[in-house]
């Protein structure tokens, strides 16, 4: 994604006041307390297994475009998909990039209650950046992008899973977008170099005048101790459904990681589908206040390997989204 300069507000945090004038209320208080507890307990999402499948993504090599890493890991992708989703559309495309290379993407769509007419998308980028340019050490080279596309894929993978178990009641379609990593890191031309995939896709949906109601992009969402901060274009695309999933998090335990602050916005795969695909989208994305881009020290490094990945980041995010989709129509009022 391009990078810009973070700046940082803290917002003001939510105050609750609390009324004891009698016993009966109070009561009233513990039982919907006790009732929204057991909701987020029911919610199943396996830590273990959305590692798994971020293993296996590194298992593949690098996934840059034009490689037999990419085409063997995007195959498999594709049949995971096929496993959970009641349809899947497979986008094969050709793009010239900024350097005049052309290159082989393939968007990956399933889609879950295909029918239903109120839809949540959700969505990751799946390849790798074709070289580590922020390392040192063997820039020119990939990385294994453990983080930085294969955390997000991991976490949606599993949520597939888990929504073939047990079906939402709201039509859910999850997108894994190609060449979202490949852009220029040169001001003059970075515009438009990034996130491809994601923008041919908001120019050509899968299926004519596709809608959602909502999205949620995933990126980088893996790390240890990560925390996601308020991005300023999700601020600006819609603010209130940010404050409906951060409050989600918060209220199953997850604060420690989505935390209340906000940052400038940066061009990612949301920016295309909110504004050319019409479907307002939020950015997970990692923010860290201790390195001068924002993001993780891994990033774009040849440290983004599994060596970063924690069960626990992956736990908090995993959760959150599968909580949001199964509970989308009450929690934003679409009823």
């Amino acid at each position: 994604m391009k990078l810009k300069l973070f700046l940082f507000i803290l917002l003001t945090p939510f105050l609750f006041s609390c009324n004891n004038s009698n016993n009966e209320e109070n009561n009233e208080d513990e039982n919907e307390d006790s009732l929204v507890n057991s909701t987020f307990n029911s919610v199943e999402f396996n830590s273990d297994s959305a590692y798994s499948y971020v293993q296996k993504q590194v298992d593949f090599g690098p996934r840059v475009p034009n490689t037999s890493s990419h085409k063997n890991c995007g195959n498999w992708l594709t049949s995971m998909l096929q496993k959970w989703c009641d349809t899947v559309y497979v986008q094969n495309f050709e793009i010239t990039n900024y350097k005049k290379q052309l290159l082989n993407g393939k968007n990956i769509i399933g889609s879950i209650n295909p029918n239903a007419k109120r839809r949540l998308l959700l969505c990751a980028h799946w390849d790798t950046r074709p070289q580590a340019d922020q390392d040192s050490i063997n820039p020119n080279k990939p990385s294994d992008g453990a983080n930085d596309g294969g955390s997000g894929v991991g976490v949606l993978l599993e949520i597939a899973r888990q929504l073939n178990i047990k079906k939402p009641e709201t039509g859910i379609d999850i997108i894994f977008f190609d060449l979202e990593d490949g852009g220029s890191n040169n001001e003059n031309e970075v515009e438009g170099t990034w996130c491809l995939g994601s923008q041919h896709w908001a120019r050509n949906t899968h299926i004519p005048d596709y809608r959602a109601l909502n999205g949620i992009l995933l990126d980088m969402v893996g790390a240890t101790n990560a925390t996601f901060a308020h991005e300023g274009m999700s601020v600006k695309f819609d603010n209130n459904f940010l404050g409906i999933v951060w409050q989600a998090a918060a209220s199953m335990g997850f604060g420690n990681y989505f935390i209340n602050f906000t940052k400038d916005g940066i061009t990612d795969d949301h920016v295309y589908v909110s504004v050319l695909a019409k479907v307002p989208t939020i950015d997970i994305i990692e923010y860290d206040p201790r390195t001068q881009t924002g993001f993780g020290k891994y990033w774009h490094t040849h440290k983004d390997n599994m060596s970063i990945i924690d069960k626990n980041t992956l736990l908090a995010v995993g959760k959150t989204v599968l909580y949001v989709s199964y509970n989308f129509l009450k929690l934003t009022n679409y009823n």
